[in-house]
């Protein structure tokens, strides 16, 4: 369950969306949906929420997003690369007006050398304009994954404005 800030942010990113006449896609890993559901939790979300995809493996963020195989092995799922492409993906395969993703090691287990547990990288993709960050969230799985969403929603507000 996410905390009800969250879910207020939720709330106030659908009132910018709509307010703006934009429509948005998820393309989710390590958060497993989670950004979906919490703008899918505010009654009235479906005039501003197009499509929820979670692909956590590697062949669904080729075959339903789009990455391509060589970006997804040579960078690894866990990566900038692989951010930017699942929103650039969500974006296209959606007809949204806007796309954010997530992808990273919400752990405990995952971690590999020069990749922590508490990695995630987010992007937020519109016709034209990508923009990516890093980050790397403290605590337990679930702290990171819902420190995610809120990031997530952040990348989303900065971009529209």
């Amino acid at each position: 369950m996410l905390p009800s800030s969250t879910l207020e942010e939720a709330k106030a990113l659908l009132a910018l969306l709509e307010a703006r006449g934009l429509t948005l896609a998820t393309a989710e890993s390590c958060t497993g949906g989670l950004i979906a559901a919490a703008l899918t939790h505010v009654p009235g979300s479906s005039a501003a929420v197009t499509h929820g995809f979670v692909t956590y493996s590697n062949e669904a963020k080729r075959d339903v997003l789009g990455v391509p195989w060589g970006v997804l092995e040579g960078y690894g799922a866990v990566s900038d690369s692989v951010a930017r492409r699942m929103a650039e993906g969500a974006l296209a395969r959606s007809g949204a007006g806007i796309a954010v993703s997530c992808t990273g090691i919400a752990g405990p287990g995952g971690a590999t050398p020069g990749k922590p547990v508490g990695l995630v990288h987010l992007a937020v993709a519109m016709p034209g304009a990508t923009r990516a960050v890093r980050r790397i969230f403290p605590g337990d799985r679930a702290a990171v994954r819902a420190a995610t969403v809120a990031e997530a929603f952040a990348l989303v507000r900065g971009m529209v404005g």
